[in-house]
């Protein structure tokens, strides 16, 4: 068994699939992250990213695979699962030796296992796109805290630049501490500094109608449900839990 260790890029991810071949290896592990003391004692090879070998192995993938499933490999890729790489590693890997596009072949596991993680991250996509609320700041941008469970940020911006195509907006993934932000122009990517407030709590930054306007949505909530027809367990299936606390109507 060899243990790759890269960077966590994408890039990277392909570079490690271009060492597999380069020394035929057969049974492995991928690891993302620093070198590890343990290693040591391992069978290990540390990937250095290199774009001309990513390139050859991206340039291989194009010939094998739509636009669209490529797309969506990046997208799973980069959506941080845990203990997925392997998995990815082995559809590249099948992808590749295949001799025509398998990307719908199901009998396979690896492919069967990336339509899944694909069906997740489109699951954890469309929760975020409803159950988002933005706050009024002071400088009449408007803000959201998020906590997705995948790292889906980069596949929202587009649905709300959209939407919100005349105001400026931020939204921000605490988790992996970064957003984005629409300038009414572009969407890019920012990293804030929460050193005197926690990042889902910037309420003395807000304007002063923003609390009118929150307690406008929860009387508008709570007038349209109908108590007696209350099922807790079927909204907790649509709406889970975890999300309840970015939800103006929860709070």
């Amino acid at each position: 068994m060899t243990t790759l260790i890269y960077d966590g890029s994408f890039e990277g991810l392909l570079t490690a699939v271009f060492e597999i071949y380069e020394h035929r290896l057969q049974h492995i592990k991928i690891e993302k992250g620093e070198w590890l003391a343990t290693a040591l004692f391992e069978d290990v090879i540390k990937v250095h990213t290199d774009e001309r070998r990513a390139g050859r192995v991206l340039q291989g993938l194009q010939k094998r695979l739509s636009a669209g499933a490529l797309q969506r490999l990046y997208a799973v890729h980069m959506a941080g699962m845990d203990g997925e790489d392997i998995n990815i590693v082995g559809y590249i890997r099948y992808v590749i030796d295949s001799v025509q596009n398998v990307e719908e072949d199901y009998g396979n596991r690896y492919v069967l296992r990336v339509a899944e993680m694909v069906r997740m991250i489109r699951r954890e996509k469309h929760r975020m796109e409803a159950f988002i609320r933005f706050q009024k700041l002071q400088d009449e941008t408007f803000y959201s805290a998020i906590e997705p469970d995948f790292n889906i940020l980069p596949l929202l911006g587009k649905h709300f630049k959209n939407r919100y195509t005349d105001q400026k907006w931020i939204i921000y993934d605490m988790r992996r501490n970064y957003g984005l932000f629409y300038n009414l122009h572009a969407v890019e990517f920012i990293a804030l500094d929460f050193s005197t407030t926690r990042p889902d709590n910037v309420i003395s930054t807000y304007t002063e109608d923003e609390g009118l306007y929150q307690n406008l949505w929860k009387n508008y909530f709570n007038s349209v449900n109908i108590p007696a027809r209350k099922n807790t367990k079927l909204h907790m299936r649509h709406i889970p839990k975890r999300y309840w606390r970015f939800l103006t109507e929860k709070i």
